[in-house]
């Protein structure tokens, strides 16, 4: 059934007749203490037992203190009783959102409940059935109700966010530090989570505590201070990811830690074909396996026909980003006279002819030099002026493992490749691409050489990713033809990289690094995802479009161009997470 402009207005106004109504049922002072009263019955409820059996993960039958999900409950009451008292005018918590704003104020109480509610869920799918759950289960059930009521019975205010007064610098670089430091937190304790049910509980109460401050205007006033303070920010970003590995007993963190950079900075190398260009490349991680593969050739593995030529890495990072962009130029030559969907059909054929063809140098179809399906193993470790990255060094009182090496190595290439694409990006061919992706016509007819231009942004794409490549092949030990397809089973694929980039926000920087993150850690941590990733990422993709089609972290023409409406409402957390012009 299709609705009509005046079914939808009618719809509309019904929604928002009922909403006065539950509105009007209880005065405003009645509704506060209805709000911040079921916060803090949330956050008691969680210091009580929820269920009898110590089965569930987390142990969630100690009285007096939280476990597991009960932390997340912890949390997600306290955002909502901060929010509460910040809409209801006390002093000092006006940086969470302006007085009588009550929209951030329901999505908090909404995170609330379908945080409690999850855990409960979660306790009667584990262990067979509601029966389980104890009278502090139950009383966890019904404590949020009232928050909830009163957030919806408060009237729905929704007044402009106020940019906030600059600060004295010491305690704007102060905010800074204590931004990074909540940022490593955040990753680190999702990281660290050790069973789904927690890491799905987080994800819930990340996402709806992230649209609540979205809406407040949270973001709007932190990237308006990460701005003014661009260099520190920059500074204290870095500091904090080169925190995290010390932060880690298990190196198996680490190297998850690694590979998210690996996918990240890929992408990131991506987001100047797709985000700023406008060109949309579905075999990008041919690039990839291209300094991979050169790496693994020249970098004295025993199985590689060039073994006795092994040359130090800088030299082979330098060969693979160099023999990726000729392979760019080579490709994108014939090819990116054509656009759109015949580019992407183009992109994809030269994706499955370096699968195939690396598949196929195994010395019975072809020549043997990539060992066909087996790939290259034993791929020795890096050594840097005599510092061997595969072994684990002690610096008082941390051991720096193997994969905590390469997370630093690859922190530094992430940053030549954020360099490399900021700079290029505000530079007179960074302005250039931006036209071409707007309008190739009209670029062209302003002078602009279209076919040199975005032949330059697919070298440049190539070689970032060829650089990327060449440390990806020294951390698996092994280079394999099997993740170098369009789309598969884990990351990186073309896909994968294509979905981070869209997810994170097109032409930005911090977005890719977000979006590549939340790609590779999802699966990670959730085992019955990885059988259904595409379907997941998919939907994921839908819903994507449907609410916030410029990306979660937002390049302001994009968001300008997908928000016209509601410019004034919408306009304000463009580049939110981080900044996209400092290239953090």
């Amino acid at each position: 059934m299709t609705t009509t402009p005046l079914t939808t207005l009618a719809l509309r106004r019904a929604a928002a007749a009922a909403l006065g109504k539950l509105e009007g049922t209880v005065t405003a002072p009645v509704a506060r203490a209805l709000t911040a009263g079921g916060a803090v019955l949330t956050i008691a409820s969680a210091f009580l037992s929820w269920t009898w059996t110590a089965d569930f993960p987390g142990d969630l039958t100690v009285n007096g203190y939280p476990g597991g999900l009960q932390w997340l409950t912890v949390t997600a009451g306290l955002l909502l009783l901060l929010q509460s008292l910040s809409a209801h005018g006390v002093r000092g918590l006006g940086g969470l959102g302006p007085h009588g704003h009550t929209i951030a104020l329901r999505r908090l109480a909404l995170g609330a409940l379908a945080t409690s509610w999850f855990t409960l869920g979660a306790i009667a799918v584990e262990l067979g059935g509601l029966a389980n759950l104890t009278a502090g289960g139950w009383v966890a059930a019904f404590a949020v109700l009232p928050a909830l009521y009163g957030a919806l019975a408060l009237p729905a205010d929704q007044h402009a966010a106020t940019p906030a007064d600059a600060l004295p610098a010491w305690r704007e670089r102060l905010q800074v530090t204590a931004i990074a430091a909540f940022g490593l937190f955040l990753f680190t304790y999702a990281i660290e989570t050790s069973y789904g049910e927690l890491f799905e509980g987080f994800l819930i109460t990340l996402g709806f505590g992230a649209a609540a401050h979205l809406k407040s205007g949270l973001f709007e006033r932190t990237s308006a201070l990460l701005t003014r303070q661009r260099p520190f920010a920059m500074a204290a970003a870095f500091a904090a990811a080169a925190l995290f590995p010390l932060t880690q007993s298990d190196d198996h963190n680490a190297n998850v830690g690694v590979n998210i950079l690996i996918f990240a900075t890929v992408a990131l190398g991506l987001n100047i074909v797709v985000g700023l260009t406008g060109l949309l490349d579905l075999g990008y991680v041919a690039f990839l396996g291209v300094g991979a593969y050169t790496a693994a050739l020249i970098s004295g593995s025993a199985y590689s026909p060039f073994h006795h030529a092994e040359v130090p890495f800088w030299a082979a990072a330098l060969i693979g980003a160099g023999v990726s962009m000729i392979f760019g130029v080579l490709i994108g030559a014939p090819t990116l006279r054509l656009r759109g969907d015949y580019l992407a059909i183009v992109t994809i054929g030269f994706g499955e002819i370096f699968h195939l063809t690396v598949q196929n140098l195994d010395g019975t179809s072809g020549p043997n030099i990539t060992n066909g399906p087996n790939g290259i193993p034993n791929i020795p470790d890096i050594s840097l002026f005599g510092f061997s990255l595969g072994t684990a060094h002690t610096i008082g009182s941390f051991t720096i493992g193997r994969f905590a090496n390469y997370f630093f190595l690859m922190l530094l290439v992430t940053l030549i490749v954020i360099a490399v694409f900021s700079r290029a990006g505000n530079s007179r061919i960074g302005r250039a691409w931006i036209a071409i992706r707007e309008d190739e016509t009209a670029a062209e007819a302003m002078g602009i050489n279209g076919f040199r231009t975005k032949l330059t942004a697919f070298a440049l794409g190539a070689a970032l990713a060829g650089l990327a490549g060449t440390v990806s092949a020294h951390v698996t030990y092994t280079v394999v033809p099997n993740p170098y397809v369009f789309a598969g089973s884990t990351p990186p694929n073309s896909a994968f990289l294509l979905a981070a980039v869209v997810l994170g926000g097109m032409g930005t920087v911090s977005g890719p690094l977000l979006g590549a993150s939340l790609l590779y850690l999802i699966p990670e941590k959730l085992e019955f995802l990885q059988n259904y990733q595409l379907l997941a990422f998919g939907v994921a993709l839908i819903l994507l479009m449907r609410f916030r089609p410029e990306g979660i972290v937002a390049n302001r023409r994009r968001q300008l161009e997908f928000h016209q409406a509601d410019l004034p409402e919408q306009a304000g957390p463009a580049d939110t997470i981080t900044l996209t012009k400092a290239g953090a």
